[in-house]
C-alpha cells in the first residue's frame, strides 16, 4: 500500500488593477498570506512566467504578458478578482477579461471591491441621465441606455461570479467553494 499523497492546495489567480498600484508587492504579499491562512495558494499576475521584456519590443512584451497570465489562469483552480472602479466607473478591462476567461474555463470566480449601489445609480450620479417613455434610463448626451436591472455591475459579471464586499470575504468563500478551510 502506498502512502496517501497530501492534497494539493488549490491555486487561486489574484486578478485586479492591483498590478498597476505603486505598492503592488505589498498588496499581493498580503493577499497571498491571507490565501495561505485559508489553505489556498495565491498566484498574482506578476508571478506569471514572462519570457520577454520591454527591451524585446512592446508588442512582443505585451504578448508575453498575455501568454503568461492566460497560462496561470488555466493552471489555477479559481479566480479572485478586485473589480473596484478603475480609471472611471468600470472595473479594469484586463481584469474583466481575466474574469470572463476563468468563467469560460469553468472555474469559480469570486469578486470584491465593487462600490455600493447599483451601476445605474453610480452612472446617473456623474452623468446627466433621464428616463425615456418606456422607463429605460438613458444618458442625455448620447441617448445610450444605462443598464439597470438592479445590478451592481454589468449583468454578465454579476450573474457569472460570486460578489462579496472585500478580499477577506472573497478568500473565505473561495476556500469553501474549493473545499479548503478558512482561518481568518
Amino acid at each position: 500500500m502506498t502512502p496517501e499523497k497530501p492534497a494539493r492546495r488549490p491555486r487561486i489567480y489574484l486578478a485586479g488593477p492591483d498590478v498597476f498600484f505603486p505598492h503592488r508587492d505589498d498588496v499581493f504579499r498580503d493577499l497571498k498570506n491571507r490565501c495561505e491562512r485559508a489553505g489556498l495558494i495565491g498566484v498574482a499576475p506578476i508571478d506569471a512566467p514572462i519570457q520577454h521584456s520591454a527591451a524585446d519590443g512592446e508588442d512582443r512584451f505585451a504578448q508575453a504578458i498575455y501568454d503568461g497570465n492566460v497560462a496561470v489562469i488555466r493552471d489555477a483552480d479559481g479566480c479572485i478578482a478586485n473589480l473596484q472602479s478603475f480609471r472611471g466607473l468600470e472595473p479594469d478591462s484586463g481584469t474583466v477579461f481575466e474574469v470572463g476567461f476563468a468563467v469560460a474555463l469553468g472555474k469559480p470566480v469570486v469578486v470584491y471591491g465593487v462600490p455600493p449601489g447599483t451601476y445605474a445609480e453610480r452612472v446617473s450620479a456623474v452623468l446627466a441621465c433621464e428616463r425615456d417613455a418606456k422607463g429605460a434610463l438613458r444618458e442625455k448626451a448620447s441617448g445610450n441606455t444605462v443598464e439597470g436591472l438592479g445590478q451592481r455591475l454589468n449583468l454578465m459579471l454579476t450573474r457569472s461570479t460570486h460578489l462579496v464586499p472585500d478580499a477577506e470575504s472573497a478568500i473565505a468563500l473561495m476556500a469553501r467553494l474549493l473545499g479548503g478551510h478558512s482561518r481568518g
